[in-house]
């Protein structure tokens, strides 16, 4: 029978809809769509190498000397304007804040026909490299208050651009919903003493039937609660507010379990569209043993209706437990 689970850590209800429930590999037969077949070059795409020009200059780029292998551009299309100084109005209960802040792109490679779960270790590496510091460069900005990072792969999941990037915006505000992630997990703290991210991975880890794989620094699993399909988490195994704190040997091992991972999705579910967000503290957080900084990935497999928007509840038509169990058990090329 249908279950409604809450999830320890977001508070969220999920309706686990087994009367309706799909086997795991059903969803990778949902729209048979042909195999995308793209050049490695595009002379048009504003992202490939030779086509500088055509993007705002860059902020940086790794390795910092020779061909670029990852370069950080300005969204020429950005949604907040770096160059505003920080201007907040009040009116009854209406507040604004103007739109200062920060969007930029990250082009992940310079080929236009490589997805990330065919780069190289190595590559996927590097981007992650470009993340951190990018990352603790906005941090550091005084108007900066939280900052996103995230990738749209594929139409549904909000790409413009096929040549593969991710995004990174650094706000003014904290958002309602990581305010109430924050609040949730320092009340927990302030209750127990101990982590709400640790506890529920180590929870996870006992009952293992929801963990789709593990290495020495990272833990990858989909929450009790799963809010879709495949939705899935990705928990440092060291306790770290900010993404920021990441080691060189964690980096690496981000690297290999990323690879893996998305290689999963690629070859078990056909290369889905997906999303996936970096989640880390807020800038201004003052007490980091409060938070764990994770990542969130989502595989575009159902659609969004009106209960959900209604609601604020989601309808998986898939038990996390099978989900899990169907991803473990895909054999990455």
């Amino acid at each position: 029978m249908p279950q409604i689970r809450q999830n320890p850590v977001t508070k969220e209800w999920v309706i686990i809809a087994t009367e309706r429930a799909k086997r795991p590999e059903d969803f990778k037969d949902r729209l048979e769509e042909p195999e995308r077949k793209l050049p490695e070059h595009e002379p048009n795409c504003p992202f490939c190498p030779g086509n500088e020009d055509k993007t705002p200059p860059q902020v940086f780029a790794l390795p910092q000397e020779g061909e670029w292998q990852v370069r950080v551009i300005p969204n020429k299309f950005a949604a907040l304007n770096r160059n505003e100084n920080l201007d907040q109005h009040c009116e009854g209960l209406r507040w604004s804040v103007n739109g200062a802040g920060i969007h930029d792109v990250i082009i992940e490679t310079r080929k236009h026909n490589l997805t990330t779960a065919l780069m190289s270790t190595e590559q996927i590496r590097m981007i992650i490299e470009a993340y951190r510091i990018h990352f603790d460069q906005i941090t550091k900005d005084e108007r900066i208050q939280m900052v996103v990072l995230f990738k749209n792969h594929g139409p549904s999941a909000g790409t413009s651009l096929i040549h593969s990037h991710s995004q990174i915006i650094g706000v003014p505000i904290v958002s309602g919903d990581i305010l109430q992630r924050v609040i949730t997990a320092s009340r927990h703290y302030e209750e127990t003493g101990k982590c709400l991210f640790c506890q529920n991975m180590e929870d996870e880890k006992k009952d293992g039937s929801r963990i789709v794989m593990e290495t020495k620094h990272f833990i990858a699993f989909i929450p009790y609660a799963a809010l879709s399909p495949f939705h899935t988490w990705l928990y440092p195994k060291r306790h770290m507010a900010r993404f920021t704190e990441i080691t060189n040997k964690e980096t690496d091992d981000l690297a290999v379990v990323m690879k893996a991972l998305l290689g999963k999705f690629y070859y078990g579910l056909k290369d889905p569209d997906f999303n996936y967000v970096i989640r880390s503290a807020p800038a201004t957080l003052k007490r980091p043993e409060h938070f764990h900084w994770y990542i969130t990935f989502i595989p575009r497999v159902t659609k969004t209706a009106g209960f959900e928007l209604g609601s604020g509840m989601f309808i998986n038509p898939s038990l996390p437990e099978k989900s899990a169990e169907f991803l473990r058990n895909v054999r990455v090329k």
